[in-house]
C-alpha cells in the first residue's frame, strides 16, 4: 500500500526461539503476521547472539543465521549499554529485579531506535512500565 507508513518491530529471542520450535502462542502469531504484512523486522546483536548459540543443529545453524541476514541489524553504541544499566539501576531501586540484566540491553535499542519490542518475557512489561520501551501487541 503505497503511503502506508511500515512498521519495524525488534523481535525479542523469545519469540524467535517459539517461533522456529513451531509454538501456537500469541507472540508466534503475531510474529507471523508481522512476516506475512511484510513489515520491518529487527535484530541486534545479543539477539543475534542468544538465538543462535542455543542452535544444536549445523543445519539449523546456517538456515537460522541466513534467515536472520535478511532483517534489519540495529548496531548498539555506547549509550543503549549506558541506557541500560540506568534502566537495571532505577527499577532495582524501585523493588523490581529484572532477572535477566541483557533484557535491559535489548529494551535499550528498542528505546533508541524508538521502535515496538515484541517479547514473550514478563521482565519486559515491567521495563516498559516505568521507561518509554514501546511493547508490540
Amino acid at each position: 500500500m503505497a503511503g502506508v507508513p511500515r512498521l519495524m518491530v525488534l523481535v525479542d529471542t523469545t519469540v524467535w526461539i517459539d517461533f522456529f520450535s513451531g509454538r501456537n502462542e500469541p507472540h508466534v502469531v503475531t510474529l507471523q503476521e508481522l512476516i506475512e504484512k511484510e513489515e520491518d523486522l529487527s535484530l541486534c546483536g545479543v539477539i543475534l547472539a542468544e538465538v543462535l548459540q542455543g542452535i544444536r543443529s549445523d543445519t539449523d545453524f546456517i538456515k537460522t543465521k541466513e534467515y536472520f541476514g535478511d532483517l534489519i541489524f540495529l548496531p548498539m553504541r555506547q549509550a543503549i549499554f549506558l541506557r541500560s544499566a540506568e534502566i537495571y539501576r532505577s527499577l532495582r531501586k524501585q523493588g523490581i529485579t529484572i532477572r535477566k540484566p541483557v533484557d535491559c540491553m535489548i529494551a535499550s535499542v528498542a528505546i533508541e531506535y524508538d521502535i515496538h519490542l515484541l517479547h514473550n518475557d514478563r521482565d519486559f512489561d515491567h521495563i516498559a512500565e516505568h521507561s518509554n520501551l514501546r511493547i508490540c501487541d
